[in-house]
């Protein structure tokens, strides 16, 4: 309960820090540090990633036609997905044009955003709790990894990315729907015809560990006990 709440304090103060100032965020999950080694993207492709998002958030903090914009932005294997408010159709357009002119080696523009006053305080609030009850499923499920799908919230709509099988993507989104408050869920995966044999085979490594784990210490318990049960016999023999 006490994690569940610091993580909430830390979804939180970034809005409270922004209430009355143009806000630009990036998606980032509760486990933000991102593990090569578990990771389903290369480490190249992590750190282009990466960049990516450095690029897109300069575009629209920077940017002074989009000073009365909310938006969010999510990178996964350069797509970029770009939501929240703008005030115009043509901003929208504005937006898109920047991003392709300097996102560097962005690969997919998904444009998100939609023509109407930005959203207050509480809503924004709203969308980070929905996200953390995703997140926080995500964690309590045995079928992918939780690094393996990224989550964003806009206007309790849900967007999921990430590289998984259509079986992960399936039970992500049903997770996703899960969480309260949610409107609807957008999937934007790259789909993988089957887990990756590496992954599997270190899976597998892992459990074998655990098995040897489990039984070392069921050895040691044992031991333990069969240590015990001699001092006992040896405190009645010589009390006799």
């Amino acid at each position: 309960m006490k994690k569940l709440i610091f993580l909430l304090v830390l979804l939180i103060t970034p809005l409270l820090l922004s209430s009355c100032s143009p806000v630009v965020q990036g998606a980032t999950a509760v486990g933000a540090i991102v593990s090569a080694g578990i990771d389903r993207r290369s480490a190249g492709e992590i750190l282009d990633d990466q960049t990516l998002n450095m690029q897109v958030g300069e575009v629209v903090r920077d940017d002074q036609l989009l000073e009365n914009a909310h938006l969010k932005f999510m990178v996964y294997n350069k797509a970029v997905l770009v939501a929240g408010e703008v005030s115009s159709e043509e901003a929208k357009t504005y937006l898109t044009k920047q991003l392709k002119q300097n996102a560097l080696n962005m690969k997919q523009l998904i444009n998100e955003a939609t023509v109407m006053p930005s959203i207050g305080y509480f809503s924004r609030t709203k969308d980070n709790i929905i996200t953390l009850q995703i997140e926080t499923l995500f964690q309590n499920q045995e079928v992918f990894h939780p690094i393996h799908v990224k989550v964003m919230t806009e206007r309790q709509i849900v967007y999921l990315m990430g590289s998984v099988t259509k079986r992960e993507a399936e039970h992500a989104t049903n997770q996703a729907a899960k969480a309260k408050n949610v409107v609807k869920v957008v999937k934007l995966f790259d789909y993988l015809s089957a887990r990756p044999a590496e992954e599997i085979k270190k899976e597998n490594q892992n459990k074998d560990e655990a098995e040897r784990k489990e039984v070392l210490e069921a050895k040691k318990a044992e031991l333990e006990a069969a240590q015990k049960e001699l001092q006992k016999q040896l405190d009645e023999l010589y009390t006799n």
